[in-house]
């Protein structure tokens, strides 16, 4: 099999990444970059932490960097704040599947952990999947913090994931934690969300293991 896994710079998602591979022939990571509302150390970290995982893993990798500011650009100027994690989230989801379809992947893999930040409340998570029709994999969903930290600690990426970045600047002052899903839909209705992710997969950058 092969997934698609949405790897971050940060402690989750490449252990979540860790923990599914031994079920893979190959997995692809992507990575959305958030410039401006971010700096180039974000993707410093990213690609670093990508190599580690290409040595690491014993299945098949490669690597994209898909530009994701145009979109959280036009959502933030168009639409509801509140909702720009979910918004984030959603169409992150939309580029991984893009993606996969085109690699001819079955599967996302998240790195999700219920309840540990505002886009992870169990009502926050049913709108976020509902962006895509491919199964979604969440090895972490039950993992405390802890739990993960440690994971980190042992396969040798935890480290590397907390390096200093600038962090993300799009992120509200109030996120909503109980997002509905007719809310978030009608938003998007105000930017054309099918023009944003394929230009986004068109321009993504495909990072050298």
């Amino acid at each position: 099999m092969k997934f698609v896994s949405l790897v971050s710079s940060g402690i989750d998602s490449p252990v979540a990444t860790y923990l599914l591979a031994d079920k893979a022939e190959e997995i692809i990571f992507v990575h959305a970059d958030n410039r401006p509302f971010t700096d180039d150390r974000e993707i410093k970290n990213f690609t670093n932490l990508a190599r580690f995982l290409h040595l690491l893993l014993t299945c098949k990798t490669k690597a994209y960097v898909v530009p994701h500011g145009q979109a959280l650009t036009s959502f933030q100027q168009q639409c509801n704040a509140r909702f720009t994690c979910v918004f984030c989230k959603r169409m992150m989801l939309r580029y991984a599947e893009a993606i996969a379809r085109k690699e001819h992947a079955s599967a996302i893999i998240m790195g999700d952990s219920l309840g540990q930040v505002a886009s992870q409340t169990l009502q926050n998570i049913r709108v976020v999947e509902k962006a895509t029709t491919i199964p979604i994999f969440r090895p972490l969903i039950g993992f405390d913090k802890e739990d993960v930290v440690r994971i980190a600690k042992r396969i040798g990426t935890y480290d590397l994931s907390i390096v200093r970045s600038a962090g993300c600047s799009a992120v509200p002052m109030k996120p909503a934690t109980r997002a509905v899903v007719l809310d978030v839909e009608q938003e998007e209705q105000q930017i054309d969300v099918c023009s944003l992710v394929k230009h986004a997969v068109h321009d993504m950058v495909n990072v050298s293991l």
